[in-house]
Formats: C-alpha cells, sequence, structure tokens
C-alpha cells in the first residue's frame, strides 16, 4: 500500500466527498415515515403472533386462562 501525505489524503477525501449524492429534505422525511410505519406494522405482527402462540401452548399444556 503506497504512502500519503495528510494533505493528499484530504484532497482525495474531498474528492470523495462530493460525488456522494445526498437525499433532500423530503427523501429523508418520507423514507423516516416509511421506517416508523414499518418498524409499527412488524411490532403488531409480532405480538399477535406471540399471542397466538402462547394461546397455544396453553391449550396443548393445557393451562387455564
Amino acid at each position: 500500500m503506497a504512502k500519503l501525505s495528510p494533505q493528499t489524503y484530504i484532497r482525495q477525501v474531498r474528492q470523495e466527498m462530493q460525488k456522494i449524492s445526498w437525499p433532500t429534505r423530503k427523501e429523508t422525511a418520507v423514507s423516516t415515515i416509511m421506517v416508523i410505519i414499518m418498524v409499527i406494522v412488524m411490532a403488531l405482527f409480532f405480538f399477535v403472533a406471540d399471542q397466538l402462540i402462547g394461546l397455544a401452548v396453553r391449550g396443548i399444556l393445557g393451562f387455564g386462562g
């Protein structure tokens, strides 16, 4: 691996940073809302699945409830 001077390294980092395509404020907001919605949906799914599995186990083992 070739050794770089600190100045060369910083220049290359700046060049790479200019290549980055940053999301707009609207894209960030939409993505954030979609993540929150998916987290809620998955939380509800796992809650229902847990309740159904618990009900089945209680039924199989004969625990009242």
